[in-house]
């Protein structure tokens, strides 16, 4: 009989209890500010994110677990583990959450939005977004996920009374619901063929599972990955993705595209890599096929979006993201063939971590342009060079990233990582399909780009009146372009801290 006494290492759980302590306060506090100081609940939230990032730095010495139980054998079983694959994702969400806030804050002015109920959301969700990575049993797993996915509703359908963002909330509603009931099926199969939800038991039992609950356990496995396949946007459950994008407010937009896909991403290796390494023949060829298919979808639907049409830079960023998708999971694919399976998910993580600053910056750049451009066309950003020199060479070199071109170095070398991961794992012809899909994303990033340069036509510049910039919006698209150049000049350390993250 194991021990039911459970261990508590307070250290180890700080950032997301701190982020969602920090949640908790900004809900209380207002309900006792007047209305023209609620703008000071933007600059708790912004310090409670900076505190959840700096109690990351003591976890950095080494693995620690917490909630233990100890089994027959004196082996114990953690449901919640602080090791580098943890720390690095939970800097991922932690620091793009700060990005999302600093993006929000005078967004959330301008647009009228509830400043208490905005900033509790985002926190709540950012918490959720931060224990998972740390979760290492079914149950904290999909907890988690939950925590991370309902505040996300509601903050897309924040703008009230606005039928767009109404459908857009309904949209990834429904999407997620579906995918929340498929995956708690899924983890129900596995614990009735198993007896256990943590993740490392979870893989030793399901080697040998009594041949009458195999097809049990068969089911269980696929409606999982099934589940967690609609979190992370992978054909063909990526149709919520453009209209939710649009509909929602753009800093929330910028969340999803990032913490969104980080946390489906994140929960898909935990259950593949961690829990289901015994049905690698079965999971490793379906993730091969869908990341082939996701980044085609997604590259070809970019391709066809028209710069004159209302929110075309939003939807081409929507449609990127879903691409962006199907390279990450190409790693996750490559895992279940690999030898070394860690290397082949420390590719998806180092790009995960290029993908998520310099995303999160073209986001950053487009709430800039929206501020006089509401409906946001690419066309919009013609002559942006000679109104705002700064603000379009830091998106040209975000497009670039994303393109995997010099100067962007850290895409360039992130896309060779995946693809060397790929070959490494003998799948040579999903190698072939990422190099096709990056010629045909290659077109639409550079076509962006070199709209950034172009004149102005007459009467457009004669309307772009000069528009002061937030300086939060500022440090956001600032600090995105640090990051990408920092990760530029040191692209080699990403992979090896990246690649030393599980197992």
């Amino acid at each position: 009989m194991g021990s039911l006494i459970q261990s508590v290492d307070w250290l180890a759980i700080a950032p997301p209890t701190v982020t969602a302590v920090v949640a908790l306060a900004v809900l209380v506090a207002d309900l006792f500010l007047p209305e023209d100081r609620k703008p000071l609940l933007g600059g708790i939230s912004v310090a409670g994110l900076l505190l959840a990032g700096v109690s990351l730095l003591p976890l950095l010495d080494g693995d620690r677990s917490t909630f233990c139980l100890t089994g027959v054998s004196g082996r114990h079983a953690c449901s919640y583990t602080a090791d580098h694959f943890t720390l690095v994702i939970q800097f991922l969400v932690l620091g793009g959450a700060l990005l999302t806030a600093l993006l929000s804050m005078s967004a959330v002015r301008d647009q009228r939005l509830p400043e208490g109920e905005f900033w509790f959301l985002l926190l709540s969700s950012a918490a959720g977004a931060a224990l998972l990575p740390a979760s290492r049993d079914l149950a904290t797993l999909v907890v988690a996920l939950e925590v991370a996915s309902l505040p996300a509703f509601a903050l897309v359908g924040l703008r009230r009374g606005e039928r767009r963002s109404s459908e857009a909330a309904l949209k990834f509603f429904l999407s997620s619901v579906t995918a929340t009931a498929v995956t708690l099926m899924g983890v129900s199969f596995v614990y009735a063929a198993t007896g256990t939800l943590h993740l490392t038991e979870v893989a030793e039992k399901l080697g040998h599972v009594d041949p009458r609950l195999d097809t049990l356990a068969q089911a269980g496995v696929a409606l999982t990955l099934v589940g967690f396949a609609f979190k992370t946007a992978a054909v063909p459950f990526h149709f919520w993705v453009p209209d939710t994008y649009v509909g929602a407010p753009l800093p929330v937009a910028a969340y999803l595209s990032v913490i969104g896909k980080a946390v489906g991403f994140t929960g898909l290796i935990l259950v593949t890599v961690v829990a289901f390494p015994s049905y690698a023949d079965v999971w490793a060829p379906a993730l091969a096929v869908l990341a082939a298919l996701t980044m085609t979808a997604g590259n070809v639907a970019a391709l066809r979006q028209r710069p004159e049409r209302a929110h075309s830079a939003v939807r081409l960023l929507a449609w990127s993201s879903v691409g962006q998708a199907g390279y990450l999971l190409v790693p996750v694919a490559a895992a279940g063939y690999a030898d070394d399976p860690a290397h082949a998910i420390g590719s998806t993580v180092a790009y995960a971590l290029m993908y998520a600053a310099v995303n999160l910056g073209a986001f950053a750049v487009a709430a800039l342009v929206a501020r006089t451009s509401p409906a946001n066309r690419i066309t919009d950003y013609r002559g942006l060079y000679a109104r705002r020199p700064l603000a379009a060479l830091a998106l040209g070199f975000f497009l670039l990233c994303l393109a995997g071109l010099p100067p962007g170095i850290i895409g360039l070398f992130a896309k060779v990582t995946v693809f060397t991961a790929a070959v490494d794992a003998g799948l040579g012809w999903l190698a072939v399909v990422m190099a096709l899909n990056v010629v045909i994303a290659l077109y639409y990033y550079l076509q962006w780009t070199a709209v950034l340069f172009r004149p102005a036509e007459e009467t457009e510049a004669a309307e772009a009146a000069p528009v002061r910039v937030p300086l939060p919006l500022g440090a956001a698209i600032a600090l995105a372009a640090v990051a990408g150049i920092a990760l530029s000049g040191a692209p080699q350390l990403v992979l090896r801290f990246a690649a030393s993250t599980l197992l």
